[in-house]
């Protein structure tokens, strides 16, 4: 009863199906808007949308958008759709459940008041996130970027990551569909050039990326990771639902083996499922760095594994 909002989106557009029949939208950023918009003009009941960014970050954030302003009008028409459904700066408490799943979110409004709204499913999430694994099994350099508050590779404006490695779009950052054609051009360019053969001007495209970029920071502003409240979650919260690991568990691993997310990862299996860190690796990464008393970003990136997905073995017998 509890999903990913890219899950609860998938589920509508792929079957038909809204995920619940009382429905409560959480976390932040443009995809709860845009999910929230969606299940209601299908039908769907959805009961609250509860947005962890506050009204002063969305405000904060606005100037950087308008250099995209026909999204931005697109976006505040769907804001204008959900009306008192939502609800921004909240800090979300706990999901009340029985045997058969959700039964209420507790969470308390920017006043601080304290609510409970009854559900029978939730939907959670915080953005979409740059899928660095092939990245990392390729061996690209990281850093830390604090306003994604991930490890994002390291590459010239490009996208040169490494000699004859390129990447482009969400393998850099997610900086939205129009943006990743940019990307791939300007990476194909890079290409030909180092392969002395002939190649386009770069200008345009690499003017139009600078404003993408723009737009997608100020976007990242105004709907942060909410870090205080992850790292505020008690013991019994499941924080790697692949592998069933606790905050609790995670927190004590960090006592034992310090605050480097990989020791973690292996005292804890935190990141060891089958999503392979993409559900949990933030959340821990704020759990150990809380524990450890140390930054987020020293706590350190988890290692991919291959394959990047679960392959059926038929894949595997058929390229043999």
């Amino acid at each position: 009863g509890v999903y990913s909002l890219g899950a609860a989106q998938i589920a509508l557009k792929a079957q038909g199906v809204a995920l619940g029949s009382r429905i409560i939208l959480a976390g932040s950023g443009p995809l709860l808007t845009l999910v929230a918009t969606q299940l209601l003009k299908a039908g769907a009941k959805i009961a609250a949308i509860l947005d962890t960014s506050s009204i002063s970050d969305q405000a904060a954030g606005l100037p950087g958008m308008l250099v995209r302003p026909v999204l931005v009008l697109r976006g505040l028409r769907m804001r204008a759709k959900l009306g008192r459904l939502y609800h921004a700066g909240v800090t979300l408490d706990r999901i009340e459940t029985d045997e058969r799943g959700p039964v209420g979110l507790c969470w308390r409004d920017a006043r601080g008041r304290a609510h409970v709204t009854a559900c029978d499913m939730v939907g959670l999430g915080w953005h979409l996130r740059a899928e660095t694994q092939l990245a990392g099994l390729a061996g690209c350099m990281f850093d830390y970027d604090e306003s994604w508050s991930q490890w994002l590779p390291r590459t010239d404006r490009m996208g040169r990551a490494a000699e004859g490695l390129y990447l482009a779009g969400d393998d850099v950052r997610i900086l939205g569909a129009d943006a990743a054609e940019v990307a791939g051009r300007l990476a194909a360019t890079a290409c030909l050039a180092d392969m002395g053969l002939p190649s386009a001007d770069a200008t345009s495209d690499l003017r139009r990326l600078r404003r993408y970029e723009r737009f997608g920071r100020a976007i990242a502003r105004a709907f942060p990771w909410p870090g205080e409240m992850v790292r505020a979650v008690p013991d019994e919260t499941v924080v790697c639902r692949c592998e069933g690991v606790t905050a609790g568990q995670l927190r004590e691993s960090v006592v034992y083996g310090g605050g480097e997310a990989n020791r973690v990862k292996s005292l804890a299996r935190v990141g060891m499922g089958r999503c392979q860190g993409r559900y949990c690796q933030l959340a821990g990464a704020e759990l150990i760095a809380e524990k450890a008393g140390i930054q987020v970003c020293d706590a350190g990136r988890l290692r991919e594994q291959a394959p990047a997905r679960p392959l059926p073995i038929g894949e595997w017998v058929r390229d043999a």
